[in-house]
């Protein structure tokens, strides 16, 4: 896990965007998510509210590009551990994003509100197609 956390920090969104495994992808783009999240906070505690919000906004993008890049391996996603790790990981990143929203002030809070929702979604869509049966 250390190592994926490393290997996010070196890359970007584009990076990985050309990652041709598509669950590798999916993988880095959450660890990359996941390190954006502490950008975020390192950037709110220092009072650079517009990092924050680029931060915030890369958590968004990345977790989006994860979703899609399982939706595009065509695989089933109740035999898939892919699917699984990355309900895991989403349901994590609401933990951390949720942590960071109580710290915020409440001015601030609306900025997170839509990752949250975003993430949020990606979330239950994982989830529903972990728990369903095959279509």
């Amino acid at each position: 896990m250390l190592w994926m956390m490393a290997l996010a920090l070196a890359l970007d969104l584009a990076t990985i965007k050309v990652e041709p495994k598509l669950e590798k992808r999916s993988e880095l783009a959450l660890s990359y998510a996941d390190t954006a999240v502490n950008k975020a906070r390192d950037a709110y505690n220092k009072g650079a509210y517009e990092k924050c919000t680029e931060a915030l906004e890369e958590v968004r993008a990345a977790v989006t590009l994860s979703y899609e890049s399982l939706l595009a391996t065509g695989k089933e996603p109740r035999k898939t551990g892919a699917f699984k790790d990355a309900e895991k990981d989403t349901r994590q990143l609401l933990r951390r994003l949720e942590s960071l929203k109580d710290m915020m002030s409440v001015v601030d809070r609306p900025t997170i509100e839509p990752i949250q929702k975003v993430v949020s979604d990606v979330h239950d869509a994982l989830l529903q197609g972990i728990m369903s049966k095959k279509k």
